[in-house]
């Protein structure tokens, strides 16, 4: 059996935490950690404990998810946040992505897709709900001007890594991207490494966010909920 993902629980409902602990603690392939009421717990339990992964509710007091995140990512480089909130606001969403969060996933998930959602986010993948990467899509792209500073970062890369970043953007997973441009997976997850390494990026939810941004893809087809 390979090792527990060590899991941290952040939510200030008591309730609404003993129940994700206790639904999370059924999955043998998960191991709580920690809980933390509030951000601030959260940062300092975080950096102390360095989980693989943070379950981050937004609204709390003394400290929000989304400064905490904030927080936990400049501390912590190597933890992972997932969102869960019953909010979809433009606001709550882009600032959580922004801050480092590594999916945003909403409170009326499945058990077993949010368990799901935890070990995508805990081996380097991004989740968005699809009611959250519509509202990130509609929100990036917009009819204002790409901003020249960002463009400038997408000529880093080659026409390859920027046919892969279009897809990405699309919804499209590794297998898909390779299928689209006739290449191997492997040769898609090099490509992958090296858009985000040129673009300075956390994740690919990010390289979708860069995406959007520049222009490089507009509003039309909607990516998919799993950005992997």
């Amino acid at each position: 059996m390979s090792a527990q993902l060590r899991v941290m629980v952040v939510d200030d409902d008591h309730l609404m935490r003993a129940g994700l602990c206790a639904i999370l603690s059924v999955d043998d392939s998960l191991y709580i950690v920690a809980e933390a009421a509030n951000g601030a717990e959260a940062v300092e339990r975080a950096v102390a404990l360095t989980p693989d992964v943070v379950l981050m509710d937004i609204r709390m007091p003394v400290l929000d998810g989304i400064e905490a995140t904030r927080r936990i990512a400049a501390a912590a480089p190597d933890v992972r946040m997932l969102i869960l909130t019953t909010f979809e606001d433009d606001d709550y969403v882009l600032g959580a992505l922004r801050a480092g969060a590594a999916g945003f996933v909403l409170k009326r998930i499945q058990p077993e897709q949010l368990i799901a959602a935890i070990h995508t986010v805990a081996g380097g993948d991004s989740l968005l709900a699809p009611e959250v990467t519509r509202t990130v899509v509609a929100h990036l792209a917009g009819p204002a001007a790409p901003d020249p500073r960002a463009l400038r970062r997408l000529q880093q890369l080659t026409p390859r890594e920027r046919d892969v970043l279009t897809l990405i953007a699309q919804g499209l997973s590794n297998a898909g991207i390779a299928e689209a441009l006739t290449i191997e997976e492997s040769t898609v997850k090099t490509h992958v490494k090296r858009i985000l390494a040129k673009l300075a990026l956390r994740d690919r939810v990010h390289a979708v966010i860069v995406a959007y941004e520049t222009g490089l893809v507009r509003a039309g087809s909607l990516p998919g909920s799993k950005i992997e």
